[in-house]
């Protein structure tokens, strides 16, 4: 990509829809130029619910975006995320073709998609092919083998697969506000390009990203991606607990959240009262703060608890030594660094996107970490002419060409 060139990622969430626009830079960093939030209304644990309602949401949060980027927004980068998510690990072998057995891009290719040829359901679509190691000749540890001599080469790879009618579902809705889709992407993978350091993805690094309906996980070691999953609890569940628990409306339950949520108990004073409105115009009440950060903290031991589950069904629960990184609006509540160091018995930090210039005040936030990733995602896999490559530079078209599939089938 050149100068000027913009790139769009937009996250579809549960609670919020938000649009990021960026502007590449001449030394090829990226530019926050505009960031449109809306709130999300027809999608329920990451999956479309209702087509119109979802759309009404998109429009409005590309119109945000637009008016203050002063550019006229026409493709996107979308985030796909819920519980329909699976992946698992695959290797593909090949037989090293080139003259005097030197691999190329071609052998790469191949030896991905032979590790592509596996049985999945007829009702799920493959999302991400995510090289991890290559071997050459049985030597591994190897992540360029092109231009390298062997006779037989091996790839190890992560596949995401999601349900074909999800993904039809965020296609057509983002289609029909007006915008074409490059490419869809699965939302931790995007926020690990806003918020995680090589020296994390080296060493080994959990990600969990805390969304509105579900949370997202990422296990990287090696430089590369090793697992992927969802659990299906995410911050609007800390909200419904506080609206039952409190007995107070949805829209104020999230509001004291925001305001005075805190997920570690021994960090609030037994002394604090807050002011909770009351329903249907029934007076307020004042309650110790305590009461609420119980009501919090056991949502959110269990959504940590649930990922620990996860990641200990890995093999890279004890290699982790960059610890966790925690990010998303669940990310935003006090404490949660410090209950997540309790239950993962790990180094955790809160991540927020990094490398980024422009409107860089305006996605500190962690909630804004997929967005932001979603178009350094983009810069990382585009070349000058436009084309989606894959990490290694081969031209990587196929995700375009199942979309393609699936509008057709609706259009």
């Amino acid at each position: 990509m050149v100068k000027g060139d913009r790139i769009v990622g937009i996250d579809i969430g549960t609670t919020k829809i938000c649009t990021i626009v960026a502007e590449v830079e001449e030394e090829g960093g990226l530019k926050i130029t505009g960031v449109g939030s809306a709130p999300s209304d027809g999608l329920k644990r990451g999956v479309v619910v209702n087509v119109e309602k979802t759309v009404k949401s998109i429009q409005e949060a590309i119109d945000r975006a637009e008016q203050m980027s002063d550019t006229r927004i026409t493709a996107v980068y979308a985030g796909i995320a819920g519980d329909h998510i699976r992946s698992f690990n695959s290797r593909g072998v090949i037989a090293v073709s080139g003259p005097e057995n030197e691999i190329t891009g071609n052998d790469e290719a191949r030896v991905i998609e032979a590790a592509k040829a596996i049985n999945i359901p007829l009702d799920r679509e493959i999302v991400h092919v995510l090289p991890q190691d290559f071997l050459v000749d049985d030597q591994p540890g190897i992540k360029d083998p092109i231009g390298m001599s062997g006779v037989r080469l091996e790839a190890d790879v992560h596949i995401v697969t999601g349900a074909v009618t999800s993904a039809q579902n965020i296609c057509k809705s983002i289609r029909r506000a007006g915008v074409e889709v490059v490419d869809l992407v699965l939302e931790p993978i995007a926020s690990s390009y806003a918020v995680l350091t090589p020296d994390e993805e080296e060493m080994g690094c959990l990600l969990v990203d805390i969304g509105g309906g579900t949370s997202d996980i990422a296990v990287f070691y090696g430089g590369s991606i090793r697992h992927t999953a969802v659990v299906g609890l995410g911050g609007e569940n800390v909200t419904q607990d506080i609206s039952i628990g409190m007995r107070t409306p949805v829209k104020q339950a999230e509001e004291l959240k925001r305001m005075h949520g805190c997920a570690l108990s021994s960090l609030v004073s037994k002394e604090e009262v807050i002011e909770v409105p009351g329903i249907a115009g029934r007076p307020p009440n004042k309650v110790e703060r305590a009461e609420m950060t119980a009501i919090i903290e056991a949502r959110m031991d269990e959504i940590f608890s649930l990922v620990h589950r996860e990641l200990m069904r890995t093999d890279y629960a004890h290699l982790l030594a960059a610890g966790v990184v925690v990010t998303g609006g669940g990310a935003m509540v006090d404490g949660c660094a410090e209950l997540a160091e309790e239950i993962f018995d790990m180094p955790v930090r809160i991540g927020t996107s990094r490398n980024v210039t422009g409107l860089v005040d305006a996605v500190t936030q962690p909630i804004y970490a997929t967005g932001v990733g979603l178009v350094q995602f983009g810069l990382n896999h585009q070349n000058r002419e436009g084309h989606l490559v894959n990490g290694n530079g081969e031209m990587f078209n196929s995700i375009l060409g199942r979309m393609k599939g699936w509008v057709k089938d609706f259009f």
